[in-house]
């Protein structure tokens, strides 16, 4: 296996490259009879597409889909479902300097070392545009856990060292996404927004990049999602975000905060049933993960970002031949990738969930 393709049950494929004719994806077990609400797939494509504001890349694509196969009058049939997304707005030329050259912090040098040869322009299969298909797969997801009342919210956190206040989690999902969406850096705090969206647009002007991070919240998760051992929940979590390009951390629940805490501190004590609900926890360092299994709770995770690796300023590398070169920055790229990885990240959930739903349902008779 080339490692194209992820899960088990609700398992995707993506294909393509950067600046290639199309990208897409094709997702295998999706269960027969999901209404597909076309609408909700292209709003969730359009919150990662690329132009979008003064602070992301001016690349034009409008990531506009077509379904090629398992789909009728509007439903899925239970067959291998294919969207496909076409590229649209390639500027292959911006990358023909970068020939020969391997571009610091890139996967030009590593693609390489592998297959013995790259798709210069772009970065080909490694570049994040790849990212677009797993958002189309992570809407299908999404429409099948609506279908169980699980919902799954992600907002920018951090950028830099400037941090957001955590989101009140008795707070209306509808609620955090109108405020969300009402800002550029889709940070859920509008103060933190207001401040962030500048300090981006400042690294902009300077010609450098910047990291952050991006918190996710899955609400009405079931008990009982996830393996014991080798895939456990948070286990299939974390290789869902570090599969994100850019990804370099991941945490859930308390994280590493955990580790400076006592066992009196951090034991999530039960709470007995009561009319309106089943067995909860007091408090929720466990993330909503036991054991490697959800139990219940709200499952929180937090997704840390590397600057993006392309910068408007010449750097000291080295071409193809292993002798020193320089390299100029050049073309259309992201300041900060964090405000368009929201969508990615809510995506990623989305296939990890669905999975598990899908695997549970086949143990439990």
């Amino acid at each position: 296996m080339a490692g194209n393709s992820f899960g088990e049950l609700f398992r995707i494929t993506t294909f393509g490259e950067s600046h290639g004719e199309a990208i897409g994806v094709i997702i295998d077990g999706c269960p027969s009879n999901l209404i597909i609400d076309e609408q909700f797939i292209q709003a969730e494509l359009d919150k990662r597409r690329p132009g979008q504001s003064k602070i992301t890349t001016q690349r034009k694509e409008s990531d506009e889909f077509r379904i090629l196969s398992g789909a009728f009058e509007g439903k899925t049939t239970g067959t291998p479902l294919t969207l496909l997304i076409p590229n649209s707005d390639q500027r292959s030329k911006d990358y023909d300097h970068n020939k020969d050259i391997f571009r610091p912090s890139h996967a030009d040098f590593t693609y390489e070392a592998k297959y013995g040869i790259r798709d210069h322009r772009g970065g080909g299969r490694s570049s994040a545009r790849e990212t677009a298909a797993r958002v189309a797969a992570g809407a299908i997801a999404k429409l099948f856990l609506n279908q169980s009342g699980i919902e799954i919210f992600a907002h920018v956190s951090s950028v830099g060292t400037i941090d957001a206040p955590n989101i009140d989690h008795l707070q209306d999902i509808h609620e955090l996404l109108h405020i969300r969406e009402s800002n550029l850096v889709r940070c859920a705090d509008p103060a933190t927004a207001h401040q962030l969206t500048n300090y981006i647009d400042d690294i902009r002007k300077s010609g450098d990049t910047v990291g952050g991070k991006i918190s996710c919240l899955i609400r009405n998760c079931p008990a009982g999602l996830g393996e014991p051992v080798f895939d456990k929940l948070h286990a299939d979590l974390g290789k869902a975000m570090l599969s994100i390009n850019a990804v370099h951390g991941f945490e859930y629940g308390s994280g590493f905060a955990g580790s400076e805490m006592k066992g009196s501190e951090h034991n999530d004590i039960f709470l007995p049933k009561t009319k309106n609900k089943g067995v909860t926890t007091l408090t929720n360092y466990s993330g909503g993960i036991q054991g490697g299994i959800s139990n219940g709770m709200d499952i929180t995770f937090r997704v840390a970002f590397k600057p993006v690796a392309t910068i408007m300023q010449n750097q000291q590398t080295v071409n193809s031949a292993g002798k020193a070169a320089e390299i100029k920055g050049k073309g259309r790229h992201d300041p900060c990738v964090v405000p368009r990885a929201v969508a990615i990240v809510e995506a990623m959930a989305a296939l990890v969930i669905a999975d598990h739903l899908l695997r549970n349902k086949s143990v439990i008779l």
